[in-house]
């Protein structure tokens, strides 16, 4: 029995991929040595997200890279430096904030290409592993510290960072807290649970912290969700990795449509909404270096880097 009409597909295009001159092969790395050994990868992409002018920066885990994409789908390197660099959000002067597992969460100046500390530790104790952030209207900065937690060892965290420098820490007991993204009225924020198959449902409380945290929606198969991303109609996108498709769920997490590449389960890991209207998805595919686009039937929510 089915609760639900079955989704809809919508078919992902290549827009365009990492060219051969900024690939690594060959080149050492101790995040594919730990995470991937033996794979040969040239790149690894995650953590899309636009600029003003339509750039779509990214980050390149193995070799510590922030690339960025033009509108045109030309590469080049925005910054490279020794760190594991897992998810950005562009603050609204501009600033890229990084989520860095090895060094916390990071900003690079992408006139200059310098990366600098911004947060490197709660309350004295080393962050477990950052892995993704977004800011809210009000530049709040929210992120997910995941580490190597999982079902096993449910203790990841979820920290918000004010814009008076207070840091809170809002989850403690995440198995595997991943991708994140707030709604449309910055009310409720919604984490990916990689190692547990979910989305948490957490209702923000008007004198700060979460209540009545739940399960939004569960996904069937193997592991996932990664990246998140939001619309402007309140429906969340959930990538899920390992099965290669992203799930456009409703607001009451109802599943709508599917998105895939045809002909393969493409390692589908992270996505940013695009374009002139806002209603392209850009997704990175992890494991070829590829950007793929598709056309969602609703345009992506006004991010802070917009506003």
């Amino acid at each position: 029995m089915s609760f639900f009409e079955p989704p809809q597909l919508i078919t992902a295009e290549v827009f365009a991929s990492v060219p051969a001159r900024l690939r690594k092969e060959g080149h050492p790395s101790t995040w594919i040595d730990a995470n991937h050994p033996g794979s040969g990868l040239d790149c690894f992409l995650e953590g899309p997200a636009f600029d003003r002018d339509g750039n779509l920066y990214m980050v390149d885990i193995p070799y510590g890279r922030i690339l960025r994409m033009s509108p045109k789908g030309e590469f080049e390197v925005a910054a490279e430096y020794d760190g594991w660099p897992n998810g950005i959000a562009i603050h609204r002067d501009g600033r890229i904030f990084i989520a860095d597992y090895r060094l916390g969460i990071m900003v690079l100046d992408p006139e200059s290409g310098r990366v600098e500390p911004y947060l490197t530790h709660a309350f004295s104790e080393s962050f477990k592993g950052v892995n993704d952030l977004t800011f809210a209207k009000n530049g709040d900065l929210y992120f997910t510290d995941q580490g190597q937690t999982g079902v096993h060892d449910p203790t990841g965290r979820v920290y918000r960072h004010t814009t008076d420098g207070r840091l809170e820490c809002l989850i403690t007991n995440g198995p595997s807290p991943n991708g994140i993204v707030l709604d449309p009225e910055d009310k409720v924020l919604f984490v990916a649970m990689t190692r547990s198959n979910c989305m948490w449902h957490c209702p923000l409380k008007t004198g700060g912290g979460v209540a009545k945290v739940g399960v939004f929606a569960q996904l069937p198969g193997i592991h996932g969700p990664d990246g998140l991303a939001m619309d402007e109609a309140g429906n969340l996108s959930a990538a899920h990795a390992r099965p290669g498709i992203i799930w456009l769920l409703s607001p009451l997490g109802e599943p709508l449509y599917r998105v895939q590449l045809p002909g393969t389960a493409a390692r589908m890991t992270n996505m940013a909404y695009g374009g002139a209207d806002r209603k392209t998805l850009f997704i990175v595919e992890s494991y070829s270096g590829a950007i793929l686009a598709a056309k969602m039937p609703v345009a992506g929510k006004v991010l802070y880097s917009h506003l």
